[in-house]
């Protein structure tokens, strides 16, 4: 990652929570590249093969581990470099927080029974700022222990779950519509803790247990619709990812559900994150030259994730009916890759064009876009 030179807590953002709600996600960060000294605050998502949450929790030697919350069966297990799960294809943490920690005793908000946690967030930052302990932020990273009535998560099960919206910018259809209006949420597997089941044989929730002491990490975003940090919409400001304090269960908290029930805070942190740092694919078509009867170029990744699934096109003389057509199945940041494609070329003039990612199915900014294609006119004896 790059260095944090200035002053205040740095968040890096791996794609962003729009992005993944488009669905078919082809970028990833490996867990390599997220640093776990200290106190880091994150959260993010797996892989479309391995499905489930991310969440940043604080360990007995004072670093940071990141826990997997699988989509099966809401359990929770450590991550290890090399174990397979290693690429997200969204993520976003921060360097070590522990000097811009700011504590705030639960007691001062009054009793949070009954009341959404989201408004108590809401409700901390402003009171800090008032006391001017807490300077202001675009995105505030957030510690909580919390005691719950009753809670339900969600844990992500498929990461195309909002390929309709995707779909939708350039066509529509009935159940397209119909999914886009819909909460991402209602989308992913849900599971419901409290003191007893529902009873009800046709709840669609299943029932995990009483496991109600959750150890939690996440981010305030003041400007929601963004969709930096949290769902893209103006009264999502708090994304909150978790595990149960056994160690049983984790997954995202869906702390608007009907069913999320607020008992007690016990625990209460929250860090003002000043710098924003976005992370992408910067695919480049570079020595494009015709040699020896082939076309020999490089595709070059010169962003900071990997990418997967890459298409490149080799066009003759703007014929794209006729046009070859490569596949990359993975590009590490900072990697390259040379192609030497044979190519008979009749004599006259020809005019060879090499496109990365012609379909645009990577992700990136339109200023990286701009070095995504080479072209190279040439006269053949």
């Amino acid at each position: 990652m790059p260095p944090a030179t200035a002053s205040g807590a740095h968040l890096w953002i791996a794609n962003t929570v729009a992005d993944l709600i488009q669905g078919d996600i082809n970028e990833h960060l490996p867990l390599e590249r997220i640093p776990l000294q200290g106190d880091v605050l994150g959260l993010g998502t797996t892989t479309s093969v391995d499905n489930g949450e991310l969440t940043f929790l604080r360990n007995p030697s004072g670093d940071t581990t990141i826990w997997k919350c699988q989509a099966s069966d809401a359990g929770i297990r450590p991550l290890q470099p090399g174990d397979g799960s290693g690429h997200f294809p969204y993520v976003c943490f921060s360097g070590d927080v522990s000097a811009q920690k700011v504590l705030i005793d639960p007691a001062e908000l009054g009793a949070p029974a009954g009341r959404e946690l989201q408004e108590l967030v809401a409700e901390a930052i402003t009171l800090l700022q008032v006391q001017g302990r807490l300077p202001a932020a675009p995105i505030y990273g957030l510690r909580l222990e919390v005691e719950w009535q009753s809670l339900v998560i969600t844990v992500a099960s498929k990461l195309c779950m909002g390929q309709q919206r995707r779909n939708a910018a350039i066509a529509t259809n009935a159940p397209g519509d119909g999914t886009a209006n819909r909460s991402i949420y209602d989308l992913l597997q849900h599971y419901r803790l409290g003191e007893a089941a529902s009873g009800d044989p046709e709840d669609p929730i299943r029932y995990l247990g009483r496991s109600l002491h959750w150890d939690c990490c996440g981010f305030y975003d003041t400007d929601p619709s963004s969709g930096r940090v949290t769902v893209p919409q103006g009264d999502d400001h708090l994304h909150l990812h978790g595990c149960s304090v056994d160690l049983r269960h984790g997954g995202h908290l869906h702390h608007g559900h009907p069913g999320t029930l607020l008992k007690a805070v016990r625990r209460f942190a929250i860090y003002p994150l000043q710098h924003l740092h976005w992370l992408g694919s910067d695919l480049a078509i570079e020595n494009l030259r015709y040699s020896g009867g082939a076309v020999v170029f490089d595709v070059f990744n010169h962003g900071a994730m990997d990418v997967s699934d890459v298409g490149v096109a080799v066009v003759i003389d703007d014929r794209y009916s006729d046009h070859r057509y490569l596949r990359l199945p993975w590009l590490a940041a900072g990697a390259s890759e040379q192609f030497s494609l044979p190519l008979a070329l009749a004599p006259g003039q020809h005019h060879l064009e090499v496109i990365a990612d012609p379909q645009r199915q990577i992700l990136e900014t339109a200023a990286a876009q701009c070095n995504n294609r080479a072209s190279l006119t040439m006269e053949i004896a």
